[in-house]
């Protein structure tokens, strides 16, 4: 209870303090994670603060590794643990919102899921999805990094 209440305080208050940084940070980093499970569906999230369906993951903090931020974000958006090395499959601007806003997405395709979670403020919806079938308003970044993956095509610089 008591780590769900500080996990809870600690996404509050990045939610507070993320026009500051926006301003007084020159580039912002995201980490991404596409998982693959056995049958080849991707696993998205559809969060509470924005919308669409998006990939799990999140910001990198102050001292932390591109890999490890999204090895963090996901287990704490999906309970996905690790079993295997991710593939980093490419960084991304994405400068729609802000200038300086990076995204590095990881392909990974060795892990476990003990649970499923529950839905919760940050995490509304959790599922894995065939690419024939992705979720109505699936954004294009999504989309376009699985055409990347699955069909070959060109990888982007740029998110959409």
């Amino acid at each position: 209870m008591k780590g769900t209440l500080v996990k809870m305080f600690s996404k509050l208050l990045t939610a507070f303090f993320r026009p500051f940084w926006r301003v007084t940070r020159g580039t912002t980093m995201g980490a991404q994670a596409v998982v693959i499970d056995h049958k080849s569906r991707v696993l998205l999230v559809r969060h509470g603060y924005r919308p669409g369906w998006h990939f799990p993951g999140g910001g990198v903090e102050h001292y932390e590794a591109l890999a490890e931020a999204m090895e963090r974000e996901l287990f704490e958006e999906t309970r996905v643990e690790l079993t295997g090395k991710p593939k980093l499959h490419g960084i991304f601007t994405n400068f729609e919102k802000f200038k300086g806003d990076h995204i590095g997405v990881f392909i990974v395709q060795d892990w476990k899921q003990d649970e499923m979670p529950k839905p919760n403020a940050e995490i509304k919806e959790i599922g894995f999805f065939y690419r024939d079938e992705l979720p109505e308003h699936t954004v294009t970044g999504v989309i376009n990094r699985l055409d990347e993956i699955f069909e070959g095509k060109a990888i982007s610089n740029e998110w959409k």
